[in-house]
Formats: structure tokens, sequence, C-alpha cells
């Protein structure tokens, strides 16, 4: 009980790193798609590991990855919500989900879903004004294609996360669907 060669010693340790590499939402996913947004957070992270933990440099950087993670899990959880209200209540996670084994349905859904996209980012408050777009939500709206909630998920996100006269952001929430 005592040996030295304890297995679960460095738990806490590995823990903290795959943490610091899961540049997601999923902790320990190995599988997780390396899009542009990720190779940025990935290089601030190396970044901020060189610099000395009481400079202000370190806390800048500190910074801009806490709020770029936010960012992430705000988006996230605009969509997951979304697709509950839709009816995808169990499938929301899995619908979110995007791995390196991830594969577009359909090569001719391709130009809709980035249509859908674009459509998304410029016509609702679903991503922050200075979002740029994830590859990873390409899947997504491909899936929502596949099974036919496209237009249903853009009405919705056009209800609940409205575009403001001036671009601002719809900071206080998601709005109730008006009938």
């Amino acid at each position: 009980l005592c040996s030295n060669n304890n297995p679960y010693a460095s738990f806490g340790a590995t823990l903290a790193r795959d943490e610091e590499q899961n540049l997601w939402s999923t902790p320990h996913d190995v599988t997780h798609t390396e899009a542009d947004d990720d190779r940025v957070l990935y290089n601030m992270i190396v970044v901020r590991n060189q610099l000395d933990k009481d400079s202000e440099e370190w806390q800048k950087l500190n910074y801009d990855i806490y709020t770029l993670r936010q960012t992430r899990k705000e988006v996230r959880s605009r969509w997951k919500h979304i697709l509950e209200d839709l009816g995808f209540q169990k499938e929301a996670d899995s619908l979110l989900s995007v791995t390196k084994l991830s594969i577009i349905s359909d090569s001719q859904n391709m130009n809709k879903a980035r249509d859908i996209l674009l459509k998304l980012l410029e016509e609702t408050n679903i991503f922050p004004t200075s979002w740029e777009l994830s590859e990873r939500y390409l899947f997504v709206v491909d899936r929502l294609i596949a099974l036919d909630a496209a237009d249903e998920f853009f009405k919705m996100a056009s209800t609940m996360y409205p575009k403001r006269p001036g671009g601002d952001r719809a900071d206080e929430g998601p709005r109730a669907p008006q009938s």
C-alpha cells in the first residue's frame, strides 16, 4: 500500500495536463477536430506557458484564453438550447459533437450548410459579433440538413437570438419564442 509504484499518483497532474490540451469542450477527447480556432487557442496556451506567471503578458494571455473558452461554451450552450427546444433533448450533445471522424453526410449539402451558417452569423446573435465561423458548426448544420431540421433551427435561432439594430449582441440570454 505504501509503494512508490502507485499508478494513480500522477492522476491529478494528468487531468490538469489533459485539461490544458482540451481545446474544445469535452475533456480527454483525443479525437477532437483541430480547426483554425483550436490552433489559435493552442498557440496562446503555448506562449502563455513560456511566460513568467507574475508578468502582465501572462495575465493578459490567461484572460484571453479564459475569454475564448467561455465564448465557445456560450455559443455551444446557445446551440444546445435551440436543439433541445426543437425536440432533440437526448441527441443535442451528439449533434454538437465533432471529431476527426466526423464527415459531411452529403457533399451536395456542403453549400447549403455553409449558406445557412453564414445566414445564422449575419441575421442572428447566436454567435458573438467578434466570432469567426468555426468549421465545427458546418458539420452540425450538415447534420441538421440531413434531419430536415436546418430551416427550423434557423427560425428558432432568429426568434431566440434576434439581430439587434447596429449589430449589438443579445447579452441578456435567450428569448422565449413568440407565437
